[in-house]
């Protein structure tokens, strides 16, 4: 299915502090060189600000993640959870209309939202507060016909029901969601027939319906206010994972390493009250045009270093276990910039340490049992 970017997109985007705060944390998750692994939670978080995903959102999450804009729009129009168009205000009713709910009725769900809210998916209502589409299977087979609003899932519906739920939604009232026909959860229609005994001391509703009745508003989107931020992670061990972590936290504002800041990369900075972070100007190294009469390194001895690499570096200008172990933090910054799709693994992998002791003629652990495999002939 072709999906675009709506043709009618806002001046901008920025998040919240609270969702920007949230976000420099979820950053700080991930090792240095590897910000782009929170682009999903990113781009989930900026479609729960807004509603749907917006091109400013994308290119926006692009500048904090240092990644290239097609990149994340290749993630965006990837993943059907994102919303590439505006949704209500009030609530998107997304309809399973796989085959289980599609036996038990599913067409008159569609039906209802054809008639309550648009003739097709993805329009809006006439006063914009909902919108509805159809989805594949939401995992709630045994409490067919089903829908998802915001958060949680109405099952066992009739279309009569579906109906006064909408309206409810539109009266300003959250309905209580879960089963709409007096079953607790998913046993079967006619009660228990085993563990009976299990229906002494439960709670009012199954836990899923009870924290959502506990939170209280359901279609409410999450805007970073709802519960104290926390990150575990960055409490782990001062050793060299929690500090690379708590450093890349603390600089989640601005583009990953390796690649310089742009303008709207640095807007972020500003947004979040900090001072933009000092960027190492990369500075090529010495290179050579073809290596020395006693012939290349085995640069795969370096762990981290595959044949691809290797061959990345060679054709840069590296053929030797002393040229790498001499970069300095500007020459990293260059040769990251110029190994395509492998940034970051410079310093995560610490080539230039482990190049050190090659070039001196020593032996790493890595490359002990390199040599080992290869005179096994493994």
């Amino acid at each position: 299915m072709l999906r675009r970017l709506h043709p009618e997109q806002p001046e901008s985007f920025a998040f919240t502090p609270a969702n920007l705060e949230w976000a420099k944390l979820q950053i700080g998750k991930y090792p240095e060189g590897r910000q782009a692994s929170a682009v999903i939670p990113l781009l989930w978080r900026a479609q729960e600000q807004e509603g749907w995903l917006t091109r400013p959102a994308i290119e926006y999450v692009a500048d904090m993640l240092g990644m290239d804009y097609i990149r994340v729009l290749e993630v965006a129009t990837f993943y059907f959870m994102f919303q590439l168009q505006p949704v209500g205000s009030v609530a998107h009713v997304q309809v399973c209309g796989t085959t289980s709910c599609m036996i038990c009725g599913a067409e008159d769900l569609i039906a209802v939202c054809r008639e309550k809210i648009a003739p097709e998916p993805h329009q809006l209502s006439p006063d914009g507060r909902f919108s509805w589409e159809e989805v594949e299977c939401l995992g709630a087979c045994a409490n067919a016909p089903m829908v998802q609003i915001g958060k949680d899932f109405y099952e066992d519906l009739t279309a009569a029901r579906l109906a006064g739920i909408l309206d409810e939604l539109a009266a300003g009232r959250v309905p209580v969601p879960g089963p709409q026909n007096g079953r607790y959860a998913a046993e079967p229609l006619a009660g228990l027939t085993s563990l009976t005994e299990c229906e002494s001391g439960r709670t009012r509703y199954n836990a899923s319906v009870q924290l959502a009745v506990d939170l209280g508003d359901t279609v409410k989107r999450i805007d970073g206010t709802e519960v104290p931020l926390e990150a575990p992670w960055l409490r782990r061990g001062a050793g060299t994972g929690g500090t690379s972590r708590a450093k890349g936290a603390a600089a989640a504002g601005g583009p990953a390493p390796g690649k310089k800041p742009g303008q709207k990369a640095a807007a972020v900075e500003r947004q979040a009250g900090a001072e933009p972070a000092a960027a190492v100007r990369p500075s090529r190294p010495r290179r050579l045009k073809a290596p020395r009469k006693s012939g290349a390194d085995d640069l795969k001895l370096i762990r981290g270093v595959g044949p691809k690499l290797e061959r990345l570096l060679n054709g840069l200008g590296f053929y030797h276990f002393d040229q790498i172990a001499k970069w300095s933090d500007a020459e990293i910054a260059w040769v990251d910039e110029n190994l395509k799709g492998f940034r970051g693994r410079i310093r995560r992998d610490e080539w230039v340490a482990q190049a050190k002791i090659l070039a001196a003629g020593g032996e790493t652990e890595f490359s002990g049992r390199a040599k080992s495999r290869v005179k096994s002939g493994r």
